[in-house]
């Protein structure tokens, strides 16, 4: 559950945001979000549907003056679920399936706005050790 993961180059991204209503906490979303994930990975992946790997992140609150251009104005507290898959398609195809749609409903009904943008991997790399 908590160990690292290998992407193949050419992996399908897509990254989620989840903005919790007004009130709503994570404590209160983590059982959603959690059965969610279990479900992408148990039912869709590797030959099973092209689920790669996922991960869940927090907002810290920082944003980096160094990494941004123009005008940096805070953000809100949100959640990213980043989720890599061989290809868009099958992606499309887990989270129109009912098995999916029953467990992002519940999440769904606890923010007040979520989307979800597709990515095509250009370029991985890692330090070259000595």
């Amino acid at each position: 559950m908590f160990d690292p993961i290998t992407l193949p180059f050419g992996a399908k991204m897509l990254f989620n945001t989840a903005k919790l209503k007004p009130g709503v906490t994570f404590d209160q979303v983590e059982l959603a979000v959690g059965e969610m994930c279990n479900v992408v990975k148990e039912t869709y992946g590797g030959d099973k549907g092209g689920f790669i790997a996922g991960q869940v992140f927090k907002f810290s609150g920082f944003v980096s003056d160094e990494g941004s251009i123009g005008e940096t104005a805070p953000a809100d507290e949100h959640y990213a679920i980043v989720t890599y898959w061989r290809s868009y398609e099958e992606h499309e195809k887990s989270h129109a399936d009912r098995v999916f749609t029953s467990k992002f409903e519940t999440l769904a009904a606890m923010c007040s706005e979520t989307r979800e943008l597709g990515y095509d991997m250009l370029w991985q790399g890692a330090p070259e050790h000595a």
